[in-house]
Protein backbone atom coordinates (compact mmCIF):
# COMPACT_ATOMS: atom_id res chain seq x y z
CA UNK A 1 0.00 0.00 0.00
CA UNK A 2 2.95 2.26 0.76
CA UNK A 3 4.34 1.79 -2.49
CA UNK A 4 1.10 2.32 -4.60
CA UNK A 5 1.02 5.64 -2.70
CA UNK A 6 4.81 6.39 -3.13
CA UNK A 7 4.05 5.80 -7.10
CA UNK A 8 0.55 8.11 -7.26
CA UNK A 9 3.06 10.45 -5.31
CA UNK A 10 5.78 10.85 -7.65
CA UNK A 11 3.14 10.24 -10.87
CA UNK A 12 1.48 13.56 -9.14
CA UNK A 13 5.05 15.00 -9.02
CA UNK A 14 5.82 15.02 -12.47
CA UNK A 15 2.50 16.00 -14.00
CA UNK A 16 2.55 18.99 -11.72
CA UNK A 17 6.04 19.70 -12.72
CA UNK A 18 5.02 19.19 -16.68
CA UNK A 19 2.18 21.64 -16.16
CA UNK A 20 4.72 24.27 -15.17
CA UNK A 21 7.18 24.04 -17.85
CA UNK A 22 6.56 26.80 -20.51
CA UNK A 23 4.81 26.38 -23.64
CA UNK A 24 7.31 24.96 -26.45
CA UNK A 25 8.29 27.16 -28.44
CA UNK A 26 7.06 27.43 -32.19
CA UNK A 27 10.10 26.89 -34.59
CA UNK A 28 10.39 30.47 -36.57
CA UNK A 29 13.30 32.32 -39.04
CA UNK A 30 15.08 35.24 -39.16
CA UNK A 31 13.31 37.92 -42.09
CA UNK A 32 15.66 40.17 -43.52
CA UNK A 33 15.39 44.14 -44.17
CA UNK A 34 13.52 43.31 -47.42
CA UNK A 35 10.71 40.50 -46.00
CA UNK A 36 13.20 37.40 -47.43
CA UNK A 37 13.42 34.60 -45.22
CA UNK A 38 16.82 33.65 -43.77
CA UNK A 39 17.21 29.98 -44.90
CA UNK A 40 20.28 27.71 -44.45
CA UNK A 41 21.35 25.64 -47.23
CA UNK A 42 20.09 22.83 -45.10
CA UNK A 43 16.58 24.27 -44.52
CA UNK A 44 16.12 25.28 -48.31
CA UNK A 45 17.41 21.54 -49.54
CA UNK A 46 14.59 20.10 -47.25
CA UNK A 47 12.06 22.32 -48.35
CA UNK A 48 12.78 21.42 -52.05
CA UNK A 49 13.13 17.66 -51.54
CA UNK A 50 9.76 17.62 -49.29
CA UNK A 51 7.55 20.03 -52.63
CA UNK A 52 8.94 17.98 -55.52
CA UNK A 53 6.42 15.73 -55.35
CA UNK A 54 3.72 18.68 -55.12
CA UNK A 55 4.85 20.68 -57.57
CA UNK A 56 5.06 17.99 -60.11
CA UNK A 57 2.05 16.70 -59.76
CA UNK A 58 0.38 20.56 -59.39
CA UNK A 59 2.30 21.19 -62.98
CA UNK A 60 1.14 18.13 -64.61
CA UNK A 61 -2.96 18.23 -63.90
CA UNK A 62 -2.89 21.98 -64.58
CA UNK A 63 -1.40 21.75 -67.45
CA UNK A 64 -3.77 18.87 -68.97
CA UNK A 65 -6.39 20.83 -66.96
CA UNK A 66 -5.93 24.04 -69.57
CA UNK A 67 -5.13 21.76 -72.27
CA UNK A 68 -8.13 19.65 -72.03
CA UNK A 69 -10.83 22.90 -71.75
CA UNK A 70 -10.89 22.86 -67.66
CA UNK A 71 -12.05 21.09 -64.70
CA UNK A 72 -14.58 18.20 -64.64
CA UNK A 73 -13.66 17.44 -68.10
CA UNK A 74 -12.58 14.73 -70.05
CA UNK A 75 -10.51 13.54 -72.75
CA UNK A 76 -9.84 10.14 -74.77
CA UNK A 77 -6.70 9.06 -76.21
CA UNK A 78 -7.67 7.60 -80.04
CA UNK A 79 -4.52 7.98 -81.55
CA UNK A 80 -0.79 6.67 -79.76
CA UNK A 81 0.94 10.40 -78.46
CA UNK A 82 4.01 11.41 -79.95
CA UNK A 83 6.82 14.11 -79.59
CA UNK A 84 4.43 16.86 -79.56
CA UNK A 85 3.24 15.56 -75.82
CA UNK A 86 5.24 17.56 -74.04
CA UNK A 87 2.65 17.80 -70.86
CA UNK A 88 4.62 15.39 -68.62
CA UNK A 89 7.58 13.97 -68.56
CA UNK A 90 8.33 10.36 -69.76
CA UNK A 91 4.83 9.66 -70.96
CA UNK A 92 4.19 6.38 -72.89
CA UNK A 93 3.90 5.23 -76.45
CA UNK A 94 2.49 1.86 -75.94
CA UNK A 95 -1.44 2.64 -74.10
CA UNK A 96 -4.02 5.52 -74.57
CA UNK A 97 -5.32 7.63 -71.36
CA UNK A 98 -8.53 8.43 -70.62
CA UNK A 99 -7.97 11.62 -68.89
CA UNK A 100 -10.71 12.69 -66.49
CA UNK A 101 -9.88 15.60 -64.60
CA UNK A 102 -12.21 16.44 -61.66
CA UNK A 103 -12.81 19.56 -58.95
CA UNK A 104 -14.62 17.73 -56.31
CA UNK A 105 -15.38 21.26 -54.12
CA UNK A 106 -18.83 21.80 -54.75
CA UNK A 107 -20.33 17.90 -55.14
CA UNK A 108 -19.23 14.99 -56.16
CA UNK A 109 -18.34 13.66 -59.87
CA UNK A 110 -19.31 9.95 -61.15
CA UNK A 111 -16.92 8.49 -63.89
CA UNK A 112 -18.67 6.01 -65.78
CA UNK A 113 -16.42 2.58 -66.75
CA UNK A 114 -16.99 0.61 -69.67
CA UNK A 115 -15.64 -3.22 -70.67
CA UNK A 116 -12.93 -4.08 -72.79
CA UNK A 117 -11.44 -6.42 -74.57
CA UNK A 118 -7.82 -5.83 -74.14
CA UNK A 119 -4.72 -7.17 -72.38
CA UNK A 120 -4.52 -4.55 -69.81
CA UNK A 121 -6.50 -1.80 -68.68
CA UNK A 122 -6.21 0.35 -65.05
CA UNK A 123 -7.81 3.25 -63.76
CA UNK A 124 -5.16 5.68 -61.91
CA UNK A 125 -6.06 8.01 -59.35
CA UNK A 126 -4.18 10.69 -57.60
CA UNK A 127 -3.94 14.03 -56.35
CA UNK A 128 -1.82 17.14 -56.11
CA UNK A 129 0.05 14.81 -53.23
CA UNK A 130 1.38 12.55 -55.50
CA UNK A 131 0.35 9.29 -53.82
CA UNK A 132 -1.24 7.48 -56.46
CA UNK A 133 -3.92 4.41 -56.19
CA UNK A 134 -5.52 1.91 -58.43
CA UNK A 135 -8.85 1.03 -57.75
CA UNK A 136 -9.58 -0.74 -60.80
CA UNK A 137 -7.48 -3.21 -63.45
CA UNK A 138 -7.56 -6.40 -65.42
CA UNK A 139 -5.23 -7.54 -63.37
CA UNK A 140 -8.15 -7.92 -60.32
CA UNK A 141 -10.58 -9.13 -63.13
CA UNK A 142 -12.12 -5.55 -63.08
CA UNK A 143 -13.49 -4.19 -66.91
CA UNK A 144 -15.32 -7.19 -67.56
CA UNK A 145 -18.69 -5.33 -66.84
CA UNK A 146 -19.17 -1.83 -67.15
CA UNK A 147 -19.43 -0.16 -63.69
CA UNK A 148 -19.32 3.44 -62.33
CA UNK A 149 -17.52 5.01 -59.36
CA UNK A 150 -18.06 8.22 -57.49
CA UNK A 151 -14.85 10.30 -56.41
CA UNK A 152 -15.70 12.88 -52.96
CA UNK A 153 -13.36 14.37 -50.99
CA UNK A 154 -13.30 15.53 -47.18
CA UNK A 155 -14.18 19.35 -48.61
CA UNK A 156 -16.51 17.79 -50.74
CA UNK A 157 -20.25 20.13 -49.88
CA UNK A 158 -23.11 17.99 -48.26
CA UNK A 159 -21.75 14.70 -49.21
CA UNK A 160 -19.83 12.94 -47.11
CA UNK A 161 -19.55 8.48 -48.57
CA UNK A 162 -23.32 7.83 -48.31
CA UNK A 163 -24.48 5.33 -51.37
CA UNK A 164 -25.77 6.34 -54.47
CA UNK A 165 -28.89 4.20 -56.37
CA UNK A 166 -26.40 2.75 -59.29
CA UNK A 167 -23.14 3.53 -58.65
CA UNK A 168 -20.55 0.30 -57.88
CA UNK A 169 -18.05 1.80 -56.24
CA UNK A 170 -17.59 5.48 -53.80
CA UNK A 171 -14.23 6.43 -53.82
CA UNK A 172 -13.12 9.22 -51.21
CA UNK A 173 -9.78 10.80 -52.70
CA UNK A 174 -6.69 12.69 -50.99
CA UNK A 175 -7.57 16.01 -52.48
CA UNK A 176 -10.24 18.26 -54.17
CA UNK A 177 -8.77 18.50 -57.79
CA UNK A 178 -7.99 14.95 -59.26
CA UNK A 179 -6.54 12.75 -62.12
CA UNK A 180 -8.51 10.15 -62.92
CA UNK A 181 -6.96 8.10 -65.30
CA UNK A 182 -7.60 5.02 -68.02
CA UNK A 183 -4.77 3.48 -69.43
CA UNK A 184 -5.54 0.88 -71.98
CA UNK A 185 -3.59 -1.65 -74.44
CA UNK A 186 -5.39 -0.53 -77.45
CA UNK A 187 -3.84 -3.46 -79.71
CA UNK A 188 -2.57 -1.72 -82.01
CA UNK A 189 -1.57 -3.74 -84.44
CA UNK A 190 -4.60 -5.83 -84.56
CA UNK A 191 -6.55 -3.36 -86.69
CA UNK A 192 -10.63 -5.12 -85.87
CA UNK A 193 -9.42 -5.22 -82.11
CA UNK A 194 -8.58 -1.87 -81.85
CA UNK A 195 -11.48 -0.30 -83.82
CA UNK A 196 -13.55 -1.82 -81.05
CA UNK A 197 -11.33 -0.58 -78.62
CA UNK A 198 -11.45 2.81 -79.92
CA UNK A 199 -15.38 2.36 -80.29
CA UNK A 200 -15.44 1.79 -76.19
CA UNK A 201 -13.28 4.20 -74.90
CA UNK A 202 -15.89 7.33 -76.52
CA UNK A 203 -18.49 5.32 -74.04
CA UNK A 204 -16.35 6.89 -71.08
CA UNK A 205 -18.08 9.67 -69.35
CA UNK A 206 -18.30 11.60 -66.31
CA UNK A 207 -20.82 13.65 -64.72
CA UNK A 208 -21.60 15.33 -61.18
CA UNK A 209 -24.28 13.60 -58.85
CA UNK A 210 -26.64 16.50 -59.61
CA UNK A 211 -26.40 15.51 -63.25
CA UNK A 212 -26.66 11.77 -62.70
CA UNK A 213 -29.77 12.41 -60.64
CA UNK A 214 -31.77 14.69 -63.46
CA UNK A 215 -30.74 17.87 -61.38
CA UNK A 216 -28.92 21.37 -62.83
CA UNK A 217 -25.27 20.55 -61.87
CA UNK A 218 -23.83 22.67 -58.88
CA UNK A 219 -21.11 25.61 -60.06
CA UNK A 220 -17.93 25.11 -58.02
CA UNK A 221 -16.40 28.68 -56.80
CA UNK A 222 -14.82 30.22 -59.29
CA UNK A 223 -10.95 29.69 -58.55
CA UNK A 224 -7.67 31.49 -59.37
CA UNK A 225 -5.23 28.79 -59.71
CA UNK A 226 -1.21 30.32 -59.01
CA UNK A 227 0.86 30.03 -62.43
CA UNK A 228 2.24 26.62 -63.47
CA UNK A 229 5.50 26.31 -64.65
CA UNK A 230 7.26 25.30 -68.56
CA UNK A 231 8.84 22.99 -65.77
CA UNK A 232 8.75 22.11 -61.95
CA UNK A 233 12.23 24.68 -61.77
CA UNK A 234 10.17 27.61 -62.65
CA UNK A 235 8.19 26.84 -59.85
CA UNK A 236 11.01 26.76 -57.20
CA UNK A 237 11.98 29.84 -58.99
CA UNK A 238 8.95 31.78 -59.55
CA UNK A 239 5.92 31.10 -57.01
CA UNK A 240 6.71 28.34 -54.69
CA UNK A 241 4.85 29.95 -52.13
CA UNK A 242 1.85 30.92 -53.47
CA UNK A 243 1.54 27.06 -55.09
CA UNK A 244 2.51 25.35 -51.94
CA UNK A 245 -0.18 27.51 -50.00
CA UNK A 246 -2.82 26.48 -52.85
CA UNK A 247 -2.49 23.11 -52.44
CA UNK A 248 -2.59 22.83 -48.80
CA UNK A 249 -5.88 24.29 -49.11
CA UNK A 250 -6.68 21.54 -51.46
CA UNK A 251 -5.20 18.47 -50.39
CA UNK A 252 -6.38 16.07 -47.13
CA UNK A 253 -3.15 15.93 -44.64
CA UNK A 254 -2.63 12.82 -41.74
CA UNK A 255 -1.10 14.77 -38.90
CA UNK A 256 0.11 10.52 -37.81
CA UNK A 257 1.99 10.03 -40.99
CA UNK A 258 5.13 10.91 -40.77
CA UNK A 259 6.37 12.72 -44.04
CA UNK A 260 3.09 15.04 -43.74
CA UNK A 261 3.91 15.68 -40.66
CA UNK A 262 7.24 17.06 -41.79
CA UNK A 263 6.45 18.95 -44.89
CA UNK A 264 3.48 20.93 -42.67
CA UNK A 265 6.72 21.55 -40.15
CA UNK A 266 8.81 22.69 -42.85
CA UNK A 267 6.22 25.33 -44.01
CA UNK A 268 4.80 26.77 -41.19
CA UNK A 269 7.64 29.11 -40.65
CA UNK A 270 7.26 30.69 -43.61
CA UNK A 271 3.39 31.08 -42.86
CA UNK A 272 1.90 28.59 -45.45
CA UNK A 273 -0.84 26.18 -43.36
CA UNK A 274 -3.91 24.57 -44.55
CA UNK A 275 -6.63 27.00 -44.24
CA UNK A 276 -4.72 29.98 -44.88
CA UNK A 277 -4.58 32.30 -47.68
CA UNK A 278 -1.87 33.42 -49.49
CA UNK A 279 -0.23 36.44 -48.81
CA UNK A 280 2.15 37.93 -51.74
CA UNK A 281 3.27 40.87 -48.73
CA UNK A 282 3.85 38.12 -46.58
CA UNK A 283 7.25 35.88 -46.13
CA UNK A 284 9.31 36.02 -49.23
CA UNK A 285 12.04 33.52 -50.43
CA UNK A 286 14.92 33.97 -52.84
CA UNK A 287 13.72 31.96 -56.19
CA UNK A 288 16.88 32.01 -57.65
CA UNK A 289 18.64 29.89 -54.77
CA UNK A 290 15.25 27.72 -54.51
CA UNK A 291 16.27 27.11 -58.51
CA UNK A 292 19.47 26.10 -58.04
CA UNK A 293 18.79 23.92 -55.17
CA UNK A 294 16.09 22.22 -57.04
CA UNK A 295 18.33 21.95 -60.67
CA UNK A 296 20.94 20.18 -58.41
CA UNK A 297 18.71 17.86 -56.84
CA UNK A 298 17.31 17.16 -59.84
CA UNK A 299 20.32 16.41 -61.84
CA UNK A 300 21.65 14.24 -58.39
CA UNK A 301 18.11 11.86 -59.00
CA UNK A 302 18.00 11.84 -62.59
CA UNK A 303 21.93 10.08 -62.42
CA UNK A 304 20.47 7.61 -60.92
CA UNK A 305 18.42 5.89 -63.48
CA UNK A 306 21.81 4.37 -64.31
CA UNK A 307 21.88 2.60 -60.84
CA UNK A 308 19.76 -0.58 -62.21
CA UNK A 309 19.64 -1.85 -58.87
CA UNK A 310 18.43 1.38 -57.04
CA UNK A 311 15.53 1.46 -59.32
CA UNK A 312 15.01 -2.08 -58.27
CA UNK A 313 15.39 -1.61 -54.49
CA UNK A 314 12.74 1.25 -55.20
CA UNK A 315 10.51 -0.82 -56.90
CA UNK A 316 7.95 -2.10 -54.31
CA UNK A 317 7.52 1.72 -52.94
CA UNK A 318 7.51 3.26 -56.21
CA UNK A 319 3.54 4.81 -57.18
CA UNK A 320 2.02 4.06 -53.88
CA UNK A 321 -1.25 5.27 -51.55
CA UNK A 322 0.34 7.16 -48.55
CA UNK A 323 2.40 5.50 -45.49
CA UNK A 324 3.72 2.88 -48.32
CA UNK A 325 5.88 4.84 -49.97
CA UNK A 326 8.45 7.27 -48.57
CA UNK A 327 10.33 10.71 -49.41
CA UNK A 328 13.18 9.21 -51.20
CA UNK A 329 11.13 7.03 -53.63
CA UNK A 330 8.41 9.73 -53.95
CA UNK A 331 10.69 12.51 -54.91
CA UNK A 332 12.96 10.40 -57.35
CA UNK A 333 9.66 9.32 -59.10
CA UNK A 334 8.77 13.28 -59.46
CA UNK A 335 11.95 14.57 -60.81
CA UNK A 336 12.35 11.01 -63.11
CA UNK A 337 8.25 11.53 -64.45
CA UNK A 338 5.58 11.89 -62.74
CA UNK A 339 2.13 9.36 -62.15
CA UNK A 340 3.06 5.88 -62.51
CA UNK A 341 1.65 2.44 -61.58
CA UNK A 342 2.58 0.58 -58.72
CA UNK A 343 4.64 -2.42 -59.50
CA UNK A 344 1.92 -5.00 -59.80
CA UNK A 345 0.69 -3.34 -62.22
CA UNK A 346 3.59 -2.44 -64.12
CA UNK A 347 7.35 -1.57 -63.58
CA UNK A 348 9.85 0.60 -65.28
CA UNK A 349 13.81 -0.76 -65.38
CA UNK A 350 16.12 1.47 -67.41
CA UNK A 351 18.51 0.41 -70.21
CA UNK A 352 21.91 1.63 -68.81
CA UNK A 353 24.71 1.24 -71.42
CA UNK A 354 27.29 -2.03 -71.75
CA UNK A 355 30.24 0.50 -70.98
CA UNK A 356 28.60 2.46 -67.41
CA UNK A 357 28.91 5.82 -69.48
CA UNK A 358 25.83 8.55 -70.30
CA UNK A 359 23.82 6.45 -73.22
CA UNK A 360 24.21 9.90 -75.87
CA UNK A 361 22.94 10.44 -79.84
CA UNK A 362 26.34 10.88 -80.55
CA UNK A 363 26.65 6.96 -80.30
CA UNK A 364 24.47 4.13 -81.98
CA UNK A 365 23.49 1.68 -80.03
CA UNK A 366 22.09 -1.88 -80.00
CA UNK A 367 19.73 -3.71 -77.05
CA UNK A 368 19.59 -7.83 -77.22
CA UNK A 369 17.78 -9.37 -75.60
CA UNK A 370 17.34 -13.90 -76.25
CA UNK A 371 14.33 -15.72 -76.03
CA UNK A 372 14.77 -16.32 -72.66
CA UNK A 373 15.90 -12.76 -71.69
CA UNK A 374 13.08 -11.09 -72.57
CA UNK A 375 10.23 -8.92 -70.09
CA UNK A 376 8.59 -11.47 -68.02
CA UNK A 377 5.54 -9.76 -68.49
CA UNK A 378 1.68 -11.12 -67.56
CA UNK A 379 0.21 -8.48 -70.30
CA UNK A 380 2.86 -6.70 -72.60
CA UNK A 381 6.56 -5.02 -72.65
CA UNK A 382 7.53 -2.40 -74.45
CA UNK A 383 10.86 -0.20 -75.10
CA UNK A 384 10.79 3.77 -75.04
CA UNK A 385 13.58 6.41 -75.91
CA UNK A 386 13.86 9.85 -74.56
CA UNK A 387 15.73 12.89 -74.67
CA UNK A 388 17.04 12.66 -70.88
CA UNK A 389 16.90 16.49 -69.84
CA UNK A 390 13.38 17.27 -70.76
CA UNK A 391 11.85 12.99 -70.76
CA UNK A 392 10.74 13.65 -73.96
CA UNK A 393 10.28 11.69 -77.22
CA UNK A 394 13.10 12.37 -79.58
CA UNK A 395 11.46 13.91 -82.72
CA UNK A 396 11.35 12.20 -86.35
CA UNK A 397 9.66 11.76 -89.32
CA UNK A 398 8.86 8.03 -88.82
CA UNK A 399 7.21 9.19 -85.69
CA UNK A 400 8.89 6.31 -84.07
CA UNK A 401 9.24 6.14 -80.18
CA UNK A 402 8.94 2.65 -78.71
CA UNK A 403 9.16 -1.08 -79.59
CA UNK A 404 6.58 -3.17 -78.39
CA UNK A 405 3.61 -5.05 -78.96
CA UNK A 406 1.53 -1.91 -80.21
CA UNK A 407 4.55 0.41 -82.05
CA UNK A 408 5.81 -3.24 -83.39
CA UNK A 409 8.76 -5.42 -82.94
CA UNK A 410 9.77 -8.07 -84.85
CA UNK A 411 11.32 -11.77 -82.85
CA UNK A 412 14.48 -13.02 -84.87
CA UNK A 413 14.73 -16.69 -85.80
CA UNK A 414 15.01 -17.93 -82.04
CA UNK A 415 12.47 -15.82 -80.25
CA UNK A 416 14.42 -13.12 -79.26
CA UNK A 417 15.17 -9.38 -80.37
CA UNK A 418 17.56 -7.04 -81.48
CA UNK A 419 16.68 -3.41 -80.95
CA UNK A 420 18.79 -0.48 -83.02
CA UNK A 421 19.25 2.94 -81.21
CA UNK A 422 20.67 4.89 -84.56
CA UNK A 423 21.29 8.09 -86.55
CA UNK A 424 20.21 6.19 -89.32
CA UNK A 425 18.51 2.58 -89.64
CA UNK A 426 20.74 -0.24 -90.66
CA UNK A 427 19.60 -1.78 -94.04
CA UNK A 428 19.20 -5.40 -92.45
CA UNK A 429 17.17 -3.96 -89.64
CA UNK A 430 13.51 -3.99 -89.49
CA UNK A 431 11.62 -1.02 -89.20
CA UNK A 432 9.49 -1.91 -86.19
CA UNK A 433 13.01 -2.78 -84.37
CA UNK A 434 14.25 1.02 -84.86
CA UNK A 435 14.43 3.68 -82.32
CA UNK A 436 15.64 6.92 -84.51
CA UNK A 437 18.00 9.50 -82.43
CA UNK A 438 19.16 12.73 -84.02
CA UNK A 439 22.91 13.18 -84.45
CA UNK A 440 24.09 15.34 -81.63
CA UNK A 441 25.43 15.96 -78.00
CA UNK A 442 21.82 15.16 -76.43
CA UNK A 443 21.93 12.40 -73.35
CA UNK A 444 19.27 9.89 -73.75
CA UNK A 445 17.28 6.99 -71.59
CA UNK A 446 15.74 4.31 -72.90
CA UNK A 447 12.96 2.69 -70.09
CA UNK A 448 11.35 -0.90 -70.20
CA UNK A 449 7.95 -1.06 -69.52
CA UNK A 450 6.44 -4.21 -67.95
CA UNK A 451 2.74 -4.15 -67.90
CA UNK A 452 1.97 -6.84 -64.93
CA UNK A 453 5.27 -7.97 -64.23
CA UNK A 454 5.69 -11.95 -62.83
CA UNK A 455 7.02 -10.90 -59.80
CA UNK A 456 9.13 -14.40 -59.50
CA UNK A 457 10.76 -14.20 -62.39
CA UNK A 458 11.28 -10.60 -61.72
CA UNK A 459 13.49 -11.69 -58.92
CA UNK A 460 16.60 -13.30 -61.16
CA UNK A 461 15.92 -11.16 -64.64
CA UNK A 462 18.25 -8.70 -65.37
CA UNK A 463 17.18 -5.28 -67.71
CA UNK A 464 18.69 -6.40 -71.13
CA UNK A 465 21.86 -2.86 -71.98
CA UNK A 466 22.63 -0.93 -74.43
CA UNK A 467 25.67 -1.68 -76.69
CA UNK A 468 27.88 0.91 -78.22
CA UNK A 469 28.15 0.27 -82.07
Amino acid sequence: MKKMITYIIIALVFLISACQQPPKKEKSIEIDQNGYAILSDQEVENIVKRSFQYVAMYNVNNKFAIGQGGWNTLVADTNLKDHTMTEIARPNNDSFYTTALLDLRAEPVIMFLPAFDSKYVSLMVTSYDHYVDVPKATRNGDFKRPEKILFYSDRTEDYSGEPVNGVDLIYKTTGDFVSAVLRIMPHANEPERFKKIVETIKTTKIQTLSEYQGREPITPEQVDFPKTGQTDLDVFKNNLLEVMQFIFNHISFDTSDEEDRAVLEAYKPLGIMPGKEFNPEGIKIDGEKFYTVAEKIQQEYLAKLNDPNLIKEMSPKMFKTKGLTDLETILTVSIIGPIGLPMEEAMYPNVTSADGESLNSMNDYVIKMTKDQLPPAGAFWSLTLYDKANGFFIPNDSKKYSVGENSGFKLNADGGIEIYVTADKPSNVPEENWLPVNRQDQEIDIILRIYVPDMEKMESWKAPVAEKM
